[in-house]
């Protein structure tokens, strides 16, 4: 084989990792979720507002906090990776002059961003917490327990990333048709729920796209242009 036709085997017929990596990073997200879920001390009617009564009821939540923290960094650490690949993917198989593939990417990195901001308070949070001189000062606990109750869940960026595999999928079968329905529905109310007044609920839709989405391309054949 000369080497455009090497050059041409590597570029429709990529590895699948990035896609498999896109699948690991949903999975973490909605673990990340169900954590942030159990991290309730800022919002319990006996305890919200009240510094002190915040910051002993996160001493019962640090296992949520550890979770939150290490699911989070997963997600920030795949999904650069999987909007890589989500790139190629559609390059392949769009016109040259698409800007479908750079929206998709830019998307997934949007969200990488907002869950490494999300895990930023996580571990000055939880040592703090468990250190015996109790250094923590009980108006920071209470900032953190809002910030990680937030933060982890916005997801918006996802939604634009799905709306833009839709088209390209609809418009463009750029990857398969199922999926592109899939992301016009799941990627289509993330994006919705993000720019909403309730954006926090897109942290409930976005990974399970990410988790679908990243299944369906590790299994499905690329497009050809």
């Amino acid at each position: 084989m000369n080497g455009a036709g090497v050059a041409q085997s590597r570029t429709t017929k990529p590895g699948s990792l990035w896609a498999w990596a896109g699948a690991a990073a949903g999975l973490a997200g909605v673990v990340a979720v169900q954590a942030s879920s159990g991290i309730t001390a800022a919002y319990d009617k006996e305890t919200a507002g009240d510094a002190d009564k915040v910051a002993h009821a996160l001493l019962t939540q640090t296992d949520s906090l550890l979770v939150l923290h290490t699911a989070l960094m997963v997600v920030t650490v795949l999904l650069p990776v999987f909007a890589a690949g989500l790139w190629r993917r559609l390059r392949t198989a769009l016109p040259q002059d698409s800007l479908l593939p750079a929206v998709a990417a830019f998307g997934l990195v949007l969200t990488a961003t907002a869950t490494l901001l999300g895990s930023g308070l996580d571990t000055e949070l939880y040592f703090g917490l468990i250190a015996p001189a109790g250094n923590l000062a009980p108006e920071l606990a209470l900032i953190a327990a809002h910030w990680v109750g937030t933060i982890p869940w916005l997801w918006v960026g996802t939604g634009i990333t799905g709306v833009a595999v839709a088209a390209a999928s609809l418009k463009h079968r750029a990857v398969p048709r199922w999926l592109g329905w899939t992301s016009a529905v799941i990627g289509g109310l993330t994006l919705i729920a993000g720019i909403s007044p309730f954006q926090y609920t897109a942290g409930y839709i976005g990974p399970v796209w990410v988790l679908i989405a990243g299944i369906g391309l590790a299994l499905s054949r690329p497009a050809a242009r």
